[in-house]
């Protein structure tokens, strides 16, 4: 296990597979300020990480993914307060988690509601097991999804079913989230973990440099930090160069010359 800075986040590496585990089921894993800074600080620690090739994040337990933020901590923020830490802070830590080089799939084991379906959003591919419910239900308590849900989740499941789940209300059974491209495949209760494996190991046998550019270029696309891809692709393609090995060998010539 390694430290996060929160007991309930739980991160471990196997080889090329990292596991982030949301853990706090007593309290369908919802989400407080210290597990926000960890799940950013996990993310940090996966991204540095030359030997991890795809990452999973899942709830612990099997009645929830992850509820959302915990109504009782962020209700204790000052209104003044709330734009500043809790929606900035979620949504960097969102971001840094939707930003991995390494590609990440979300084995949805439970209700992904609220802040739970915007964190499953960060991820690349989701999956479903059949007996979870997905939703938006912040408007009905006099808020807004405000982890990037109405941005985010837009550009990941479009416009119109983010409407239905944040305006109308609509709470998606597994089946109508397959249908609309919420989730990217449908398994029974307590197999999504197994098939997040298959779906790891599938994306472990292409080429790491290749899917990870990939990644970044989609998500580029998606307007995902599209400025930080073009460096860092570029910056790959200039490493390679050999005008930078006469660059560096010049001087190095000239500091052993000085």
């Amino acid at each position: 296990m390694i430290d996060t800075g929160s007991e309930f986040i739980k991160l471990t590496v196997d080889g090329a597979i990292a596991t982030i585990i949301v853990s706090r089921p007593d309290k369908l894993n919802a989400l407080t300020f210290e597990m926000i800074f960890a799940l950013e600080h996990a993310a940090h620690l996966i991204d540095a990480n030359v030997d991890v090739r795809v990452a999973i994040i899942t709830g612990a337990g099997d009645r929830a993914f992850c509820a959302g933020g915990d109504v009782n901590e962020w209700s204790k923020v000052q209104p003044e307060d709330f734009g500043l830490q809790w929606v900035r802070i979620g949504h960097r830590a969102f971001d840094a988690l939707t930003r991995l080089r390494q590609p990440l799939i979300a084995a949805l084991n439970g209700h992904a509601l609220g802040g739970g379906l915007e964190l499953a959003a960060c991820a690349d591919f989701r999956v479903g097991e059949q007996q979870i419910k997905i939703g938006l239900p912040e408007t009905g308590i006099g808020i807004i999804p405000g982890w990037s849900g109405t941005q985010r989740c837009v550009r990941r499941f479009g416009s119109q079913i983010v409407r239905r789940m944040s305006v109308l209300g609509e709470m998606l059974t597994a089946d109508q989230a397959l249908a609309s491209g919420v989730i990217d495949r449908l398994v029974a209760k307590g197999a999504s973990m197994a098939a997040a494996g298959e779906m790891a190991t599938q994306i472990i046998a292409r080429s790491g440099l290749a899917t990870s550019s990939a990644k970044m270029m989609i998500n580029a696309t998606d307007g995902e930090d599209a400025g930080r891809a073009l460096e860092a692709l570029a910056g790959i393609g200039m490493a390679q160069s050999a005008e930078l090995q006469k660059g560096l060998q010049n001087f190095r010539s000239k500091a052993n010359k000085s």
